[in-house]
């Protein structure tokens, strides 16, 4: 059955890395989405045109926009095919254009995402031919001008329509990449759950290719995450509004504010200076970050209170002895240096982040591809967890008896 609503607004699904739902649906809010419901992976709302536009140029934890533009039932590959044969393809693109086709599935009728991916470009290729005079358009797995995204549950497909391409967590800006270079979408949303109101000290401490930092810099100055980024799907599809899309491009960039204060990007490696370096000028924000070689271990902040964000080494290319110290220094080294910072620890090794000696105010299961992961959230204080405690209790009672 078909998707639409109405001819002003649609559906619209964005997805996103396990862990950042609830942050993306912020997001979507904030931009105006309606009927917003969080779903694994993904956030579903409605909204128009504008919307779309805007999800694909400013939400920084999505990873796709998709379009669902058509959904039904089947059990087998007959019944598939058949679905898809439904849609108007021919209609929803040229002959001229390549496209691909992507397929996820979950269902005890179907077991390989590939053959389904295969059956639905069966059913759009012998669509066309049946109306172009045997003619087809090709496929184009790396960069096609149209990609279809096809997700079955069961008995239930859904087929959309990908708006974004290339996954939104290619800004752009990146020209280098360390040995294990974040998310860009992930580094976003870590440092959302994290807390940074955005306008105190940041530091990235172990600043590898500078993405955390590069994402503070974006979310303090509000400067669109996709600025550096100009090819997207949607542009390809027949309804595609370059004035509204510029409309949208030149309102958002008018909304980007000057950062008072310093974001701090350091590391002890000569090679991640020198590419994260590299990156921070590809984004423009060489003026907002300062870039420094320098030991986290052996570092004091110049000022009281501020937030650090950092993602230690795993454990991979180190001992595991070697990795139990380096954590217990980091705990050591937040305790007796950064009194009044709040700080982010985001690590897949499980077992050594419990070495850090400090106990999180939060902490949240995470994945970064198919490693498990903790992100820790830690108070950084004076005295014990029960004054800080008592503390919030008497500011929050002050606050109160003055509002």
């Amino acid at each position: 059955m078909s998707i639409t609503k109405n001819k002003d607004t649609f559906k619209m699904v964005a997805t996103t890395l396990q862990g950042l739902e609830d942050v993306l649906a912020v997001e979507i809010k904030k931009l105006g989405g309606q009927k917003v419901v969080i779903k694994m992976r993904a956030v579903e709302y409605w909204g128009d045109t504008t919307l779309l536009y805007k999800s694909n140029y400013l939400l920084r934890t999505a990873l796709r926009i998709l379009k669902p533009i058509y959904s039904f039932k089947a059990t087998n590959e007959h019944e598939l095919y058949d679905g898809m044969s439904k849609v108007w393809w021919h209609k929803r693109f040229h002959l001229e254009q390549t496209f691909a086709v992507n397929a996820s599935v979950t269902s005890e009728y179907f077991n390989h995402s590939k053959y389904v991916a295969l059956k639905t470009k069966d059913a759009i290729a012998d669509q066309f031919r049946e109306n172009k005079r045997g003619r087809r358009p090709n496929v184009n797995a790396e960069k096609p001008d149209v990609r279809i995204n096809v997700r079955i549950d069961q008995d239930w497909v859904l087929v959309s329509l990908d708006s974004s391409g290339d996954p939104l967590f290619k800004r752009g800006y990146r020209k280098q990449v360390s040995e294990a270079p974040m998310n860009e979408v992930l580094a976003a949303g870590i440092i959302q759950m994290g807390g940074w109101d955005r306008k105190s000290d940041f530091i990235d401490p172990m600043c590898g290719s500078g993405t955390l930092a590069i994402e503070a810099a974006l979310l303090a100055t509000k400067k669109p995450s996709q600025f550096y980024r100009y090819e997207y799907c949607f542009m390809n599809w027949p309804d595609y509004d370059a004035e509204l899309w510029n409309s949208v491009k030149e309102k958002a960039q008018q909304h980007k504010t000057n950062f008072t204060s310093k974001i701090y990007a350091f590391d002890k490696m000569p090679k991640a200076i020198s590419t994260a370096r590299y990156n921070i000028e590809g984004a423009g924000m060489e003026d907002v970050i300062e870039l420094d070689r320098r030991n986290f271990l052996e570092s004091k902040p110049t000022t009281d209170n501020g937030f650090v964000a950092m993602n230690p080494p795993y454990g991979e290319r180190i001992q595991e002895e070697n990795l139990d110290d380096l954590y217990r220094q980091i705990g050591d080294t937040l305790k007796f240096n950064y009194k009044g910072y709040t700080a982010i620890i985001f690590s897949a090794a499980l077992r050594a982040v419990k070495l850090v000696g400090l106990k999180p105010i939060q902490k949240y299961k995470m994945l970064n591809g198919s490693l498990e992961c903790e992100l820790s959230i830690y108070k950084i204080f004076a005295g014990t967890l029960k004054d800080y405690k008592e503390k919030k209790e008497r500011e929050n009672t002050i606050k109160e008896f003055k509002d």
